[in-house]
């Protein structure tokens, strides 16, 4: 009975969800470009059946912030069998000893998480190794750390420019696809703007001048389950939503950060983990009415 129930909220969730985008793309000035919001569903440590639930209500886009549960899911035969046109994106740090098995993740759609050139170029070798001259290239974003916060990951915002330069001119493998932040977790909007998300805007801005590109090829990734819908008025194109489709994340054990827990040292927390810790508490006051939360 609990996997009838849960199946139901997730679709009820996704289809909330997807609302709530459209409105918010409606609400957003007409000098943005008119580039409709993508949802990507993030979905980690959450099991296989929920993803597949998620993709029969129509949604396409789904987010890991871990290299080794990405390559447990996509690899998954239910996923594989349900899922045919799912699009992976890797949302959380990456780091270089785990490009390879993050490359071989099949449906690998975007990575959203490129901190630094040598990074860049550590993926685009790897991903011409790996899958060929011939294929298509690889979508990558650079996440910019726009808060300032030692916590996060991210380029300084004053590098943001020769890094994409780089990658554009360096990296023939990778398709420069825009620009990704997690910013600040806990903002009042009745302040203003998020100053964070602003910041993202300038530096596409800059992006935009000196390479010559049309800003409504320069996606922007920014705004979680509090915050996508001022982020998608304010301007972002791709927006990561996790617990208000999925509920609460259950770890097996609190001091562990991966679903699956190995003989190696645990990882450092992740920003991604540590910001959306926080929110758990404020999105469960926020939306407890629709579904559960962080």
């Amino acid at each position: 009975m609990w996997k009838v129930a849960m199946s139901e909220e997730v679709g009820k969730a996704v289809q909330s969800v997807l609302e709530r985008v459209k409105q918010a793309a409606a609400r957003r000035a007409k000098t943005l470009p008119a580039v409709p919001p993508r949802l990507v569903a993030v979905s980690k440590t959450k099991p296989p059946e929920m993803i597949v639930e998620a993709y029969r209500q129509g949604q396409r886009n789904f987010g890991e912030n871990y290299v080794n549960e990405l390559v447990d899911k996509a690899s998954d035969p239910l996923i594989l069998e349900s899922c045919p046109e799912i699009k992976w994106h890797f949302i959380g740090h990456l780091q270089k000893n785990n490009v390879n098995k993050l490359l071989g993740v099949p449906n690998l759609f975007l990575v959203e998480t490129i901190d630094s050139a040598k990074l860049a170029d550590k993926v685009n070798s790897s991903w011409q190794r790996l899958r060929g001259a011939g294929s298509q290239r690889l979508k990558v974003m650079v996440q910019v750390n726009t808060s300032g916060e030692q916590s996060k990951h991210g380029l300084p915002p004053e590098d943001t420019v020769n890094t994409v330069k780089h990658i554009v001119s360096q990296c023939s493998a990778l398709h420069f696809s825009g620009l990704m932040t997690i910013g600040r977790y806990g903002y009042d909007l009745t302040l203003g703007p998020n100053p964070d998300f602003q910041m993202l805007l300038s530096r596409r801005q800059e992006v935009c001048e000196g390479l010559k590109l049309p800003m409504e090829e320069v996606e922007l990734s920014m705004g979680m389950s509090t915050d996508f819908e001022h982020a998608i008025e304010v301007g972002a194109t791709n927006v990561r939503v996790g617990s208000i489709i999925f509920g609460n994340r259950e770890y097996p054990n609190s001091a562990l950060n991966t679903p699956n827990p190995s003989p190696l040292p645990s990882p450092a927390p992740s920003p991604e983990k540590t910001a959306k810790t926080v929110s758990e508490e404020a999105a469960k006051k926020m939306h407890h009415l629709t579904v559960s939360e962080h």
